[in-house]
């Protein structure tokens, strides 16, 4: 069973996030998003604000420098702190790496594309945040558009 995470009320919009419940260490995924666009800028600090609340600051995003819309800016300010973006060619299409405060946790989550259906975006962020799970983030994709092209 996944549990999903709303963010403080003063953020806006809430991301469409599910997690893993049990901040198992021996999962790939610590769950799914689902952004609304591809403007990181716009769709991260809703999302750091959650996780905040839930793990502690976030000090550090990894992301794929192909997924997310230019411009690719270096930082962002989250309820007053800065929480710096480093954009990676190596980092996998579909995943988004967190680095909490001074290193003490990470965070991986597939990032479902903005213009996927409902059924599909939660088909894959449920099996992102199933305890257990051992699916890397590509698979996990190309199944979630399998379903769709045969739907």
């Amino acid at each position: 069973m996944s549990i999903t995470a709303f963010p403080p009320v003063n953020a806006s919009p809430s991301p469409r996030l599910t997690l893993e419940p049990t901040s198992s260490r021996t999962t790939l995924l610590d769950g799914g998003w689902w952004p609304r666009s591809s403007d990181a800028g716009a769709e991260l600090p809703a999302l750091i604000a959650t996780l905040d609340s839930r793990h502690g600051p976030i000090s550090h995003v990894l992301l794929n420098v192909g997924q997310w819309d230019l411009p690719h800016q270096p930082q962002i300010t989250v309820n007053g702190r800065t929480v710096r973006l480093g954009w990676y060619t190596s980092q996998p299409a579909g995943l988004l790496t967190l680095i909490c405060e001074f290193g003490r946790d990470r965070f991986d989550l597939l990032v479902v594309p903005a213009n996927a259906t409902a059924t599909g975006a939660e088909t894959a962020m449920n099996g992102a945040a199933a305890t257990g799970n051992l699916r890397r983030t590509l698979g996990m994709l190309t199944d979630m558009n399998e379903r769709i092209d045969r739907g």
